[in-house]
């Protein structure tokens, strides 16, 4: 691997550590200013619809600089988030505060998957979405453990017990304590964007008009589409996405009914889908190669099978064992069709256009996905019929994501580039 993507990397995992970190601290802060209850789901939804609504520019912003800038600028957004956060005395202005923490993320993850493509040969994307994937997820665990570690009142006072004899910044909480403190992890992210190599290639100045953006986006969102491989791997990362989001809150209602769980054990378990979309995301960049994607799509039939035989367990270990085969699954088989994702995007458009219009297909999958599951929840539908729902809609999609994929073989539309040559 080249020496820049260790320092991806390392900006990665902090910046990634202090947004999953945010959010808890964020959640607490609603409850300490009396938020009521419906406003708590309302930040996740603020933050995602950034990524959505602001797609048509992201992707052109990533691709008008070098990519390590465009991470420094997207952290520094996210400090500002953090200082008006820790401004905030009403939870109106604190949804506004996590809203802008979650502009600077939408701007964030266009370059962070996009420079891959720039500064690696295409033969090692499968190896650095592994590792990109892996590392985020392990920065999701430790960063939901530091949130709730953060507002410990233990840790709090320890916190607040420290002196800054140079200046009084006004620490009188243990909210703002951890506020201060997140802020300071994405600072350590944004130095290392800096150290982020530059990798020669041409950027397009964006256009000032924003209805010309808005068109250029469309074109971009329909030449993916069209693409014969670059839609199979659309539909499989958007379905993925959407997918994951709805099963977390899928495994904290199954986790109350099946294991009798309260809420923090139920919590736990989604630690351990994470560790198993890590383990399945490493084994995928040692094993896969980007030639070899397409075939990894049966795994996803796979999962969403093993999805629904969760109906059928009531012991934790079963449970833990099985939560890791579905994370597993999840993260060996998303990882390829990541890789082939970029790759394709990167030869149609740039790096930055195609991640912002997979950025765009995947957030809008995971609130359409959400909405359908708050609606079965509000219909009072068992949670066991909502799981064999949920497997059974998974497997049948990939089903039919592997069908247009022999469609599209069988008339030799399937034939892409890497590199210089054309491969079947």
């Amino acid at each position: 691997m080249e020496r820049g993507f260790y320092t991806i990397m390392a900006a990665q995992f902090f910046s990634s550590l202090a947004d999953n970190a945010l959010l808890v601290v964020a959640i607490a802060l609603l409850i300490d200013l009396h938020a009521p209850a419906y406003l708590t789901p309302i930040l996740k939804f603020v933050f995602v619809l950034f990524y959505v609504i602001l797609a048509p520019f992201v992707g052109a912003f990533a691709d008008s600089m070098a990519k390590g800038r465009v991470m420094f600028i997207s952290n520094t957004i996210k400090i500002i988030g953090c200082g008006l956060l820790f401004l905030a005395t009403h939870q109106y202005f604190a949804l506004v505060a996590y809203a802008v923490v979650g502009l600077g993320a939408a701007a964030y993850s266009p370059a962070k998957y996009g420079i891959l493509t720039e500064l690696l040969p295409a033969e090692k994307l499968v190896i650095a979405n592994g590792w990109i994937e892996g590392l985020t997820v392990a920065s999701i665990v430790l960063g939901t453990v530091m949130g709730g570690v953060l507002i410990t009142p233990s840790v709090a006072e320890i916190l607040l017990g420290f002196d800054f004899p140079v200046i009084d910044i006004g620490i009188d909480s243990a909210l703002e304590s951890s506020i201060l403190l997140i802020a300071v992890i994405y600072a350590v992210a944004a130095i290392f964007n800096l150290y982020i190599p530059n990798t020669g290639v041409d950027h397009r100045i964006p256009k000032k008009n924003p209805f010309y953006l808005i068109h250029e986006f469309g074109h971009c969102v329909r030449l993916l589409w069209t693409d014969k491989l670059g839609q199979i791997s659309l539909a499989v990362t958007t379905l993925f996405w959407g997918a994951g989001a709805t099963l977390q809150f899928i495994v904290l209602k199954w986790a109350e009914i099946a294991l009798d769980y309260p809420l923090n054990k139920a919590a736990q378990l989604q630690g351990v889908v994470a560790l198993g979309i890590a383990v399945g995301a490493v084994m995928a960049a040692r094993w896969v190669s980007l030639r070899q994607s397409v075939k990894v799509i049966p795994l996803g039939v796979a999962m969403g099978v093993v999805v629904m035989a969760m109906t059928l367990v009531s012991d934790l270990w079963i449970a833990i064992t099985l939560l890791t085969v579905i994370g597993g699954l999840a993260g060996f088989f998303v990882v390829p069709m990541n890789a082939l994702l970029q790759h394709r995007g990167h030869i149609l458009m740039g790096a930055g256009h195609s991640i912002a219009v997979q950025n765009f297909n995947e957030n809008l999958s995971i609130l359409t996905m959400l909405l359908m599951y708050a609606a079965l929840i509000w219909f009072d539908v068992h949670i066991y019929t909502v799981i064999v729902a949920f497997g059974a809609f998974v497997s049948v999609t990939m089903i039919m994501v592997r069908k247009w994929h022999s469609l599209n073989q069988s008339k030799q539309d399937s034939l892409y580039l890497i590199g210089e040559k054309k491969v079947h």
